[in-house]
């Protein structure tokens, strides 16, 4: 067990260990303890964007080996597709526990400590409270999830906005019969498909009530049901909350809180991992300036986006009649479409480029 680290991190999930990484890239030393064995797995939707494997680059992990290559976004519904691909490269279909791997990989790499089946007890005076003894560090970081342990020692809970919703997921051995990942739009859910290999699927599905589960596929998504009939389950049934959340504050004195623990997006944005792997680079630049209120304007910066694209979708998902309007609204123009992937992607943060969009998905609602 070390006795004194630069930066102790409270969690060993990929928000955790990119955490880790970026602040060892800055010369700290690093700690993560977690009480779960690696590999760590999650029932998520598995794609990452063209942004997200921009930031896994920055810090150091490739996996364009890994899983399978993704040309854009399809969205299905309202008896009508729209279709875009990303503005430039790609995205990567990847299994939850592959990208684990990864990230521990580099972790070891960098000489960060992992200190696994090790769950810490409190936060005190000096650092933290493992297994019974004091851990001294300067830095203490939170990446302990939506139920996070650490936002409640530091009383950081309050929060702006809350909406919470469910997921299930589960793995299909299935030759994927496209490159795109494939939102399905329902009546009372969505299912999130992605290509995870030359065989396999990963099937979520997200719905505000909880017992909305792979049951229902046959009535929510028939034509998605006919393509997976005859497919072998690669995986067992698991289940998640998503929740949309923004907190007040993600920092207390030498606490910061990152990823799931410091607010949330929908997982239908497909921008949490994302967003977590850009906030711990920030979150490394505030430390190495010893200043956390910088950590706290970038997070805020960050969210802007994902946290936009968020309520839209939960919007669209409470509000039949809107939503079949958009989609054949976007149908009708498949340039809207393109222009929204690639604003939710990074590619252009432009306000006149996203006000233009707003104005011409307007004029075609109007008309549809």
């Amino acid at each position: 067990m070390v006795q004194r680290t630069d930066v102790f991190v409270i969690g060993g999930g990929p928000a955790g260990l990119a955490a880790a990484i970026a602040a060892r890239k800055k010369g700290f030393h690093v700690t993560v303890a977690d009480g779960a064995q690696p590999p760590i797995d999650k029932a998520c939707g598995e794609g990452l964007m063209p942004d997200a494997l921009a930031a896994l680059r920055e810090l150091g992990v490739d996996v364009s080996a890994e899983g399978y290559a993704l040309r854009g976004v399809r969205f299905l519904g309202a008896g009508c597709q729209v279709t875009a691909s990303f503005p430039s490269g790609h995205g990567i279909g990847i299994r939850r526990l592959t990208l684990h791997e990864k990230l521990v990989e580099q972790a070891q790499a960098c000489g960060i400590s992992l200190l696994w089946k090790t769950p810490v007890n409190a936060i005190c005076g000096d650092g933290v409270v493992v297994a019974g003894e004091v851990v001294a560090a300067k830095w203490i970081v939170g990446a302990d999830g939506i139920r996070s342990r650490v936002r409640r020692w530091c009383k950081l809970d309050a929060h702006t906005r809350y909406e919470c919703r469910y997921a299930f997921r589960r793995h299909y051995r299935v030759k994927p019969w496209s490159d795109f990942m494939e939102v399905y739009w329902g009546e009372n859910a969505q299912a999130y498909v992605t290509p995870v290999g030359e065989e396999q699927v990963c099937v979520v599905l997200i719905s505000r009530r909880p017992g909305m589960r792979f049951v229902s596929l046959d009535a929510e998504f028939p034509k998605l049901a006919l393509r997976l009939e005859r497919a072998a389950h690669a995986s067992t049934e698991r289940g998640a909350t998503t929740v949309m959340r923004r907190l007040k504050s993600v920092h207390r004195d030498r606490v910061a809180l990152i990823g799931d623990a410091s607010g949330s997006v929908d997982a239908i944005t497909g921008e949490g991992l994302c967003l977590s792997f850009r906030q711990a680079i920030t979150l490394a630049e505030a430390l190495e300036a010893g200043d956390l209120s910088r950590y706290q304007e970038a997070h805020r910066r960050l969210a802007r986006r994902p946290m936009l694209m968020g309520r839209i979708l939960l919007l669209l998902d409470g509000r039949t009649d809107l939503r079949d309007r958009t989609m054949r609204a976007l149908a009708s123009d498949a340039d809207i479409f393109s222009r929204l992937v690639a604003h939710h992607v990074g590619a252009t943060s432009s306000p006149a480029h996203l006000a233009s969009t707003g104005a011409l998905l307007g004029w075609r609602f109007v008309a549809a």
